[in-house]
């Protein structure tokens, strides 16, 4: 077999339907470092630098193994290409290599649908890369969008594959760990964008100012489902949520599955930690039985057997029950501080251009939106880099 191309979402099937491959990532060793492929599923997965099969071709291919089905991965797709000529030219029969390289890997929504229920759809657009979610819901040829990510063709090619037009685009709060769609849906697509002004008051976005309660319907329909805005503030001061037909609770990086969103990231942790400290008070008087739909994920474990990052409130409060029931908003505050660790620098800029701030060519954009979240305060980031000092 001759080697061949593959798609981002080839090889995320592949992985969660335990397809017996081995997946080769050719790029340098502090790129792998920072963000790899990963998998619901164990599988094989090896590191040589494609400078390696270049430098010392022969010993580079016996280390990886033979008569498998290779899967190479590499920055931009050249690399790969390169190296699985060199796999074929030794013999191996079954090697692809991922069309785009790592940046498709890095961009890849994966669509799974929460609910079909009275009249509309509510989606779940996985990122795996980023472990990030974004949200659509369908009703009456219309979606609206909740955090959509950069790629915004996505949105807009999902949208025209369902008859839909894309109406209205809400952010949570103003994203530091990857750039948002919304400002770009807004400009090219005339989709209205809708943000708290607590976090995009300052900016330079054209945005619709939201009102903590309001609601917002779709167009034309008396069926139409009811999303209800929530002012969650903590991890930012203008977070929020938004509640589905009080079934479902889009929370961004408020709520999560395991943890809740950390309040550091803006530099004033004591006076954020306060806050989001009330807003958990608050969330724990809604209906324990409401779905919550978040914004990341710490790992693949928090996914059901259909892959779809969701819990039930109750469970949500009970897995983090050592953080929801903190005695005081003193030792919640001395919580996230002992819990505090740097946060990458390229959110600094992430942050400036979601404000529309500073602006940023595709190759730049890639460069920031690389890598997994770090957005929630756990006690495990503590640990881990306790364990990480000491190792």
């Amino acid at each position: 077999m001759a080697i061949y191309s593959y798609q981002a979402i080839d090889l995320f099937h592949w992985l969660t339907e335990k397809e017996d491959i081995v997946v080769l990532d050719v790029r340098n060793e502090k790129d792998f470092a920072r963000s790899h492929i990963e998998s619901p599923y164990p599988f094989e997965l090896h590191n040589i630098s494609y400078y390696d099969f270049m430098e010392a071709e022969k010993e580079s291919v016996e280390r990886v193994p033979f008569d498998r089905r290779v899967r190479i991965v590499c920055a931009k797709e050249g690399s790969a290409k390169y190296v699985a000529e060199i796999l074929d030219k030794h013999g191996f029969t079954d090697v692809g290599y991922l069309s785009g390289g790592f940046k498709s890997w890095g961009n890849m929504l994966v669509p799974k649908l929460v609910a079909d229920e009275n009249g509309y759809q509510l989606y779940q657009f996985i990122r795996p890369a980023k472990a990030s979610c974004s949200y659509g819901l369908l009703h009456n040829k219309e979606i609206m969008l909740f955090d959509p990510s950069r790629d915004t063709d996505f949105y807009r090619t999902f949208a025209a594959d369902k008859g839909c037009t894309i109406s209205k685009s809400f952010e949570t709060h103003l994203q530091a760990d990857y750039i948002s769609g919304s400002r770009v849906l807004s400009e090219k697509a005339g989709v209205t964008f809708y943000g708290n002004p607590g976090d995009f008051g300052d900016s330079n976005n054209p945005y619709t100012p939201l009102v903590d309660g309001e609601l917002h319907l779709f167009s034309g329909s008396k069926s139409s489902p009811v999303v209800k805005v929530l002012f969650t503030p903590g991890h930012t001061p203008g977070s929020t949520s938004y509640i589905i037909n009080n079934r479902y609770m889009i929370s961004g990086d408020t709520v999560f599955i395991s943890s809740v969103g950390r309040p550091d990231l803006g530099g004033q942790a004591e006076a954020w930690a306060s806050t989001l400290y009330k807003t958990i008070g608050m969330i724990k008087e809604l209906h324990k039985d409401i779905a919550i739909l978040p914004g990341h994920y710490m790992n693949w474990a928090e996914a059901n057997e259909d892959f779809i990052f969701t819990t039930s409130l109750g469970d949500a409060i009970a897995r983090n029950k050592a953080i929801y029931f903190i005695a005081s908003e003193a030792d919640f505050i001395q919580f996230i501080q002992d819990n505090m660790r740097p946060q990458p620098e390229e959110y600094s800029v992430i942050r400036r251009v979601n404000a529309n701030k500073e602006q940023v060519d595709d190759e730049r954009a890639e460069e920031l939106d690389v890598g997994k979240n770090e957005c929630a305060a756990t006690a495990y980031a503590k640990a881990q880099a306790e364990k990480d000092a000491v190792s």
